[in-house]
């Protein structure tokens, strides 16, 4: 009986090692609006200094975005740099990007919009979070191509490591 108790073990702890680590994806190509596809914080505990990166799906129904607005949720602190903030495609390759900030808000002005069916990932480099709270909620508004009303998104929701 032993034996099988540790047979059982060790291939529990085989399979976990071998089964790749992937996120939640909802990239399905058939919405009509862009959306976030997932978000991660690297490291991903309680460390002084953190990275937290959004990955949005812009589906091939949707128009192109021209501008994103994130609104940076009051429960973290940030270096409010905007050389800490990075967007690139799914190919790792950098988008060109105006980035403005403020105290409160991310403004990514994009020269040439992002086209529909691409994925894209920002990265917001140096975020501190206080020891209160649950967690963090960015609000993401975009901009369309062939229009100046900005429109509500998606949220991202970044759970506080203990």
């Amino acid at each position: 009986m032993r034996k099988i108790l540790i047979y059982a073990v060790i291939s529990t702890f085989a399979a976990t090692l071998i089964i790749p680590a992937r996120y939640a994806s909802a990239s399905d190509n058939n919405w009509n609006l862009p959306h976030v596809d997932g978000n991660s914080q690297f490291p991903p505990t309680k460390w002084h200094s953190v990275r937290h990166t959004l990955r949005i799906h812009v589906p091939k129904n949707s128009r192109g975005i021209s501008q994103l607005r994130i609104e940076v949720p009051d429960t973290i602190r940030w270096s409010k740099d905007k050389g800490d903030v990075k967007v690139m495609k799914d190919d790792d390759k950098k988008i060109n990007t105006n980035v403005s900030v403020n105290d409160a808000s991310i403004l990514l002005a994009f020269p040439e919009p992002i086209a529909p069916n691409t994925q894209i990932e920002i990265d917001i480099n140096k975020i501190r979070r206080p020891r209160m709270g649950n967690g963090s909620l960015y609000r993401i508004y975009a901009t369309f191509t062939e229009s100046d009303k900005e429109t509500f998104m998606d949220t991202a929701f970044f759970r506080v490591y203990l």
